[in-house]
């Protein structure tokens, strides 16, 4: 089975291995304190904190009663138009700033906006993703064609409702360049941060690392994975290739890009890498034996934190963890395990911030965690 995109690799934990992974629980660790600051979220993924100190998150958005349809390997999807950029206020509320954003679902997963990240006191830059090909965006029409973009906004224009536009088509870039080479043209942007004149992106279908700027420029490919352990059912031998699956970029404290990284069906556990990119570099591996790596966020000390979706893999059901990563290691600490289909992660002032229950339309969650 070879599927391409973060989405469909989320979407292979059904209902069913949800419940199982719930049931299950996570390896034993410290229990610290995880306390709700922001309940009521459709699908979260990533967030921040933007200049005026308040915490942003992405909304994937929810299904709804759309007719706007089209078919995927996976099943049907339909376009809706509630993703969106909340704020979270200091009492927990949640306030959806920017709205009416594109948002494709279908019975098992909902796709749009990804993630955020704040260019001056009032704009801003996001992800939405898609999880396909050019075709498959055409079938929605006009109003699909924000999905596998790179769009840019100001929050003080978003009274009258939303006013977005594209500064970049990761779907087109994909189509056109191919980065993988592997005649198979799949989008789906994902992970985000502001580049000199321009943005660098994951995309998650691609199995790239994309910079937007001079029309877009290819910054790193990641290769297949090859499977350690067979899977009895369906039955996949040992060596099978695994997508690589880039989820989330970030800049350490030495200049480098972080990428981290989830793998692919059968989303074996342990074989997920933080790759680092020094500027001009290729690829080389910072820290190996994570599973299923959504988010990534550096401390102030600069100790690297990552968020694990599935702590024992996807097809276990998403129970997952914060983990503290050891560099050049495969052992890593356990900050808080047991998490709810946890998805995004920022840090400050010596506490994470992570989106959890992110496949549940309004009951997604941003929970606090004392590191």
């Amino acid at each position: 089975m070879n599927t391409r995109t973060l989405t469909r690799r989320l979407a292979a934990a059904s209902a069913v291995t949800l419940v199982a992974g719930l049931l299950a629980g996570s390896p034993a660790q410290a229990a610290p304190k995880v306390e709700d600051i922001a309940t009521g979220l459709n699908s979260p993924r990533q967030l921040t904190f933007g200049p005026d100190g308040r915490l942003y998150v992405a909304e994937a958005g929810a299904r709804g009663s759309s007719t706007n349809c089209a078919d995927h390997a996976l099943g049907e999807f339909c376009l809706e138009r509630n993703g969106a950029l909340a704020r979270v206020g200091r009492h927990g509320n949640v306030k959806r700033v920017v709205t009416g954003l594109p948002s494709i679902s279908s019975e098992g997963e909902t796709i749009g906006p990804f993630d955020v990240v704040f260019t001056g006191r009032h704009t801003f830059a996001m992800t939405i993703g898609l999880g396909g090909s050019p075709e498959f965006r055409a079938d929605f029409g006009r109003r699909g064609r924000l999905l596998g973009t790179i769009v840019t906004g100001d929050l003080r224009r978003h009274r009258d409702g939303p006013a977005v536009r594209k500064v970049f088509d990761a779907l087109a870039y994909e189509d056109r360049v191919d980065p993988n080479r592997d005649k198979d043209i799949d989008s789906n942007p994902t992970g985000l941060i502001k580049a000199r004149k321009g943005y660098v992106y994951t995309d998650s279908g691609g199995n790239a690392l994309v910079s937007t700027r001079r029309g877009g420029r290819t910054v790193a490919v990641f290769d297949p994975v090859p499977t350690t352990r067979p899977v009895p059912a369906p039955p996949i031998p040992v060596g099978t290739p695994a997508d690589a699956v880039p989820t989330d970029v970030v800049v350490g404290p030495d200049g480098s890009r972080y990428v981290s990284q989830l793998v692919g069906f059968p989303f074996e556990k342990g074989s997920s890498t933080i790759w680092r990119i020094r500027p001009g570099g290729k690829p080389e591996s910072y820290a190996t034996g994570l599973t299923n790596v959504t988010s990534l966020a550096f401390a102030k000390d600069g100790t690297l934190y990552a968020v694990e979706i599935a702590s024992n893999g996807l097809l276990a059901g998403p129970v997952g963890a914060l983990v503290e990563v050891n560099p050049g290691s495969d052992t890593h600490e356990v900050v808080a395990g047991n998490l709810s289909a946890p998805y995004g992660l920022t840090i400050r002032r010596g506490s994470a911030y992570v989106t959890t229950d992110t496949f549940t339309p309004g009951g997604g969650k941003v929970v606090k965690i004392h590191l």
